[in-house]
């Protein structure tokens, strides 16, 4: 069985601001926009979201999974945005059986809903909710192989499945609200390129892709771009499923701060 799963790694934004105007995700609605226009429409979706982590591998089983308004502080507009898109505990069954495949032991949620992770990118590429999804609990141990490996697991499910890992390429929250100074841009700066030619350069093997990933942290800017690294895993999901460069790697900049967005 051959890999063979459409992957796109995105960066999700502040909460629900990309989804209310906010001027600081415009780059970011408009490239999401952009390639889900372009994109064969899929099945299905299954996102891994930073916004979910479990000691092993959960997923949503519910026919028709809840929004979890997992924000705080923002205007009442935040907390009355629908996305009542499907779930597919059938789809959410044959990934418990690769992942317990895989020997990762799998389990299901049937109650739980979709969280901002999910519901504000995909109203962005899909607004009308009609495409069904399950989301996949990142790992609460963090670590980054168990994460490639889910993702191997993951990439047996099929050209007409969408695996979207949704994060974000820069996530230090105390910098977001702090001015830029020219150290941290240079920080920001050079983890975006070491990631950006992880991700792109043909040049490397894929073992050599591996070893980067999973020693991430020793990449320039590392621990300042992901003080906690929650927010990069589902990069190494969606690399997992693909095991090669990406085709197409996507610049920006979200909240005033050097993002990207990765499709394989």
């Amino acid at each position: 069985m051959t890999n063979s799963v459409q992957a796109f790694f995105l960066s999700h934004g502040g909460g629900p601001l990309p989804l209310l105007g906010d001027p600081g995700h415009a780059e970011m609605v408009a490239c999401l926009q952009g390639i889900a226009a372009r994109m064969p429409r899929p099945r299905a979706i299954v996102v891994a979201s930073a916004h979910w982590e479990a000691s092993q591998p959960t997923l949503t089983a519910g026919a028709q999974p809840p929004l979890i308004y997992d924000y705080y502080g923002f205007p009442e507009a935040a907390y009355s945005i629908r996305y009542p898109c499907p779930g597919d505990p059938v789809l959410a069954q044959t990934i418990r059986d690769l992942l317990d495949e895989a020997g990762m032991h799998p389990v299901s949620d049937a109650a739980r809903g979709f969280d901002h992770g999910v519901f504000v990118p995909l109203k962005i590429m899909y607004p009308e909710a009609g495409i069904p999804c399950v989301q996949v609990s990142l790992l609460a141990s963090l670590d980054p192989a168990e994460h490639l490996r889910m993702g191997q697991a993951l990439g047996h499910l099929g050209e007409d499945i969408l695996l979207v890992g949704s994060g974000f390429s820069f996530h230090n929250l105390r910098a977001f609200f702090a001015a830029e100074t020219p150290e941290s841009r240079e920080r920001n700066r050079a983890f975006e390129v070491w990631l950006h030619e992880t991700c792109t350069r043909a040049d490397y093997s894929e073992a050599e892709r591996e070893r980067r990933l999973v020693h991430w942290a020793a990449a320039p800017g590392a621990r300042f771009c992901h003080p906690r690294e929650e927010h990069l895993l589902p990069l190494h999901v969606c690399y997992g499923a693909a095991r090669t460069a990406c085709r197409e790697s996507f610049e920006l900049r979200i909240m005033n701060r050097q993002a990207s967005m990765y499709l394989w």
